[in-house]
């Protein structure tokens, strides 16, 4: 019996190349629909944002890759964020990702977990290239963040001396993501039907970045608290006008009286 050899990881061979066009990407269903709503959400709420959306891609479920000692590997993080970002000079869609040949390492990837989790902790490097390995060791990408739906946990790493390591959380519980320089935190409701937990950006003042049908929400209070303030200052107006004519009237009444009197007013 042959006993087989692996590489250690520091002599393992990783280069950028682009994402062959035949290359044929893993067509999983999703397992679970609420990750794509979850997902959609922290899109949505950065999009108003055009610094930070100018020259950058914030995707769900978008091929990453490198390859490993020639062997293209590609992982679909469930949510992802990388600034800057060379044009995309095709006519069709871009489908993939290679960092250093066409942008930055992203700032930061995003697992949401299933219950058919595993992959996600995954250091393996020899078969399968486990999600972990892959987010700290081939792309290092600088903030690797796992969230449970169902319960509204969230692990947030960021990579110290080639390592993941635990980070810690402000005193609102949220997790400051650099290059974005927004937190990241969880807030509990219902959106499109699903109520839960969800991902959340808030800001360094902490006000939480809205999605588009709360800043509709927003603007139309604010457009009816106009309204209200217009209807008011209105009738404030009617009703002083209404007020000087009495006064004139009641001057007219009492000039009348005098004269009558024979009094002269002057």
């Amino acid at each position: 019996m042959t006993a087989v050899i692996h590489k250690p990881i520091s002599q393992l061979k990783i280069t950028w190349p682009l994402l062959p066009d035949d290359f044929i990407l893993p067509d999983d269903p999703v397992d679970n629909i609420e990750h794509p709503l979850i997902a959609s959400g922290l899109r949505q709420s950065v999009l108003a944002d055009s610094e930070l959306m100018q020259d950058a891609l914030a995707v769900t479920n978008f091929a990453l890759c490198a390859a490993i000692d020639d062997r293209t590997i590609c992982k679909a993080p469930d949510w992802m964020y990388v600034k800057p970002v060379q044009p995309w000079p095709h006519s069709y869609p871009r489908r993939s990702y290679t960092p250093h040949t066409e942008g930055t390492i992203p700032f930061v990837v995003m697992e949401f977990l299933s219950a058919t989790y595993g992959a996600e902790y995954s250091v393996e490097h020899t078969e399968e290239i486990g999600k972990w390995f892959f987010y700290e060791q081939v792309i290092q990408v600088p903030r690797y963040v796992i969230f449970r739906p169902t319960t509204g946990i969230i692990e947030v790493y960021m990579l110290e001396s080639g390592r993941y390591e635990n980070q810690s959380p402000d005193e609102n519980g949220r997790y400051l993501i650099p290059g974005l320089e927004l937190f990241l935190g969880v807030w509990q409701g219902t959106r499109e039907d699903r109520t839960g937990y969800w991902l959340r950006w808030w800001n360094a003042a902490g006000e939480l970045l809205l999605w588009p049908e709360e800043r509709a929400e927003n603007e139309r209070q604010r457009a009816e608290d106009e309204r209200q303030r217009a209807d008011r200052a209105q009738q404030d107006r009617e009703l002083a006008q209404t007020l000087l004519e009495q006064e004139r009237q009641r001057n007219q009444e009492l000039l009348a009286r005098l004269a009558a009197l024979g009094i002269d007013p002057e």
